[in-house]
């Protein structure tokens, strides 16, 4: 009989740290692998496993999350500590729970006090470049690096699979952008989503970083461009709401770059960024649409398709 992912949870935790676990429960709203919330006698705990009979690749990767959280443990970027690493199949990890929020203030339930998600969107900012400091060859395992022209190709792929009357305007956006593909700079270590809603905040300040499971080497504007769509919650109609006083892209660049040099063709990652939005709504409306994932909420994205392509558009043609 196969021995469960909570009792070597159970038995791991109490050969290393000597502690009892007294609860084991599952976290929802997690899309990588199998997620659980454990107390125990001297502390609270996250448990990431990959799910039985699921093979240990892409988002179930659990291994590769936690081979990139153990290089920065102790750096200036706040991730959560790794307690225990377990790669006996199906491999898992325990982390600290760190306490905070971790609310997308233009997205999510409940509403964040503007005052707040401005001085979040903020330190975000100004939290960044210390990750892109960091040499993404230090991380063992690192793929090779995509450059801009890899990442519209890999996004052209996403939007081409969407039906085109879900994306009405992808094309000219998609061909906007092919028109001049910048070069690329040197890449550096990249989150791959990163953005408020992934990073958790006591107060104002950023206490962990989390959601690993699409670190990558790559170009460091294309994850600026990423984090400035949710700059704005007039990105979202109908999906999102407009939030008093929230710094705009060219305050969030400012605090980026910190007096560094400028940012060269960065509008046209601002508009990549709008362009995966776009293709990743239209790829969950088109999920829903044909049952594999029913979610009558899904009906709410076309304007916000709409207002993404549009924007990203104007910010190209112009």
């Amino acid at each position: 009989m196969s021995t469960t992912v909570e009792e070597r949870v159970r038995d791991r935790l109490r050969a290393d740290l000597d502690v009892a676990v007294t609860t084991f429960e599952p976290l929802s709203g997690g899309h990588s692998g199998l997620t659980y919330r454990v107390a125990a006698t001297c502390g609270s705990y996250v448990i990431k496993a990959v799910p039985e009979g699921r093979k240990p690749i892409g988002r179930h990767d659990m291994l590769r999350q936690a081979r990139v959280m153990q290089v920065l443990a102790g750096s200036s970027v706040p991730v959560p500590r790794i307690i225990a690493v377990d790669d006996r199949e199906p491999a898992w990890f325990a982390m600290e729970f760190v306490a905070g929020e971790s609310l997308e203030p233009v997205l999510d339930d409940p509403a964040v006090e503007p005052g707040l998600a401005a001085a979040r969107m903020r330190r975000a900012a100004a939290v960044l470049p210390r990750l892109h400091a960091v040499d993404p060859a230090t991380v063992p395992g690192v793929e090779t690096p995509l450059t801009p022209a890899d990442e519209l190709a890999r996004w052209a792929r996403t939007l081409d699979a969407v039906p085109a009357d879900l994306v009405a305007g992808g094309d000219g956006l998609l061909g906007l952008l092919g028109r001049r593909i910048p070069e690329p700079v040197t890449p550096t270590l990249v989150h791959g989503d990163y953005r408020l809603g992934n990073i958790i905040s006591d107060g104002i300040e950023p206490v962990a970083l989390i959601d690993w499971e699409i670190w990558s080497a790559g170009d460091p504007r294309v994850e600026l461009g990423w984090f400035l769509v949710f700059a704005d919650g007039g990105n979202f109609p109908g999906v999102g709401r407009e939030v008093p006083g929230l710094p705009g892209a060219p305050e969030l660049v400012d605090l980026y770059r910190n007096g560094g040099p400028a940012l060269t063709e960065l509008s046209w990652f601002d508009a990549l960024g709008r362009l995966k939005m776009a293709a990743i709504m239209g790829h969950n409306l088109r999920r829903h649409r044909e049952g594999r994932h029913y979610d009558p909420d899904q009906e709410k994205l076309p304007a916000t398709i709409n207002r993404l392509i549009e924007t990203g558009t104007a910010l190209l043609a112009g």
